[in-house]
């Protein structure tokens, strides 16, 4: 089997299209058209559906792409940091990362990056929209639980959870009496599900305040005002304190906190040193590392 021709099929499967795929690697779309049909002719199957308006994988397709997927993305990386080991990290990083882990992470991370790799001039905006990478000249994002079926390959970077947590002087209700709370400015829950020592428990909320970011509903229920539901690394040295005690887990899906870049071939050595700068600040991926920024 042709590796080149796999590579560039999986290509054209994470972004679903020729002309997509040929904008994020900066190819000829005739070269990986022309690719891709060597290959379903070399396996004698149709890896995509091709209709006049989308670009769709076949059964084969979706199962080639999802037993070669990994292998290649290991592949790519580990002979991109091979090919690059004797080369210094320049010119433009752009990087778009969410709101509230720039606002607690980003700003000492970058100083320390551009300390360390003075030739590379990094550029971070924050928004917590889903941006199209190719389309608006992104390297890397950072997004916190992306769509798994984002066209991008990835790595988690952070764990954290969410906890409820409140003034010690504001206890939490035994009965199914509303407790007052602080909420994002844009949610509509009524009750939290917690899980507890003593077991799981429903708790029935007021939303007396509503905010527009976290940093500023951990500022006011720092005040006793009501409870509030914060990621745990951003309340974990208040909780080491005393400053606020913690009800309970929130109960669903953890938050993940992930790298995302796209599907080159050959990952810039820009990027492949932004990715082994976070993983030393992040060494094990807990709330704890994060919480650390934050105190420091």
């Amino acid at each position: 089997m042709d590796l080149l021709a796999l590579a560039d099929f999986n290509l054209v499967a994470r972004h679903g299209g020729f002309g997509r795929a040929a904008r994020a690697a900066e190819r000829p779309k005739a070269t990986l058209s022309r690719r891709v049909a060597d290959l379903e002719a070399g396996l004698g199957v149709r890896l995509f559906e091709r209709g006049s308006h989308a670009l769709k994988l076949t059964q084969e397709g979706r199962a080639l792409f999802e037993r070669t997927e990994s292998l290649l993305t290991e592949l790519g990386e580990a002979t991109s940091a091979i090919a690059s080991g004797g080369q210094t990290p320049r010119g433009k990083l752009r990087i778009s990362a969410p709101l509230l882990f720039s606002q607690i992470a980003l700003g000492k991370l970058s100083a320390q990056f551009a300390l360390r790799y003075p030739e590379v001039r990094l550029e971070i905006t924050t928004e917590d929209r889903a941006v199209d990478m190719v389309e608006e000249g992104y390297d890397l994002v950072i997004r916190v639980n992306p769509d798994p079926n984002e066209h991008l390959i990835g790595r988690i970077l952070l764990h954290d959870r969410l906890v409820a947590v409140a003034s010690p002087a504001l206890q939490r209700p035994v009965e199914d009496a509303p407790v007052p709370a602080v909420v994002r400015a844009s949610s509509t829950q009524l009750a939290w599900a917690l899980a507890t020592q003593e077991g799981d428990v429903r708790v029935q909320i007021d939303p007396i305040l509503r905010l527009a970011s976290m940093i500023m509903i951990r500022d006011a229920v720092r005040t006793g005002i009501g409870a509030a539901v914060l990621p745990l690394s951003l309340v974990a040295g208040d909780l080491r304190s005393g400053v606020l005690t913690q009800w309970g887990d929130v109960k669903g899906r953890p938050i993940e906190i992930w790298a995302l870049y796209p599907s080159r071939r050959l990952l810039s050595i820009r990027v492949s040193a932004f990715l082994e700068f976070l993983k030393e600040a992040f060494p094990l991926g807990v709330p704890e590392e994060l919480s650390a920024y934050i105190e420091g």
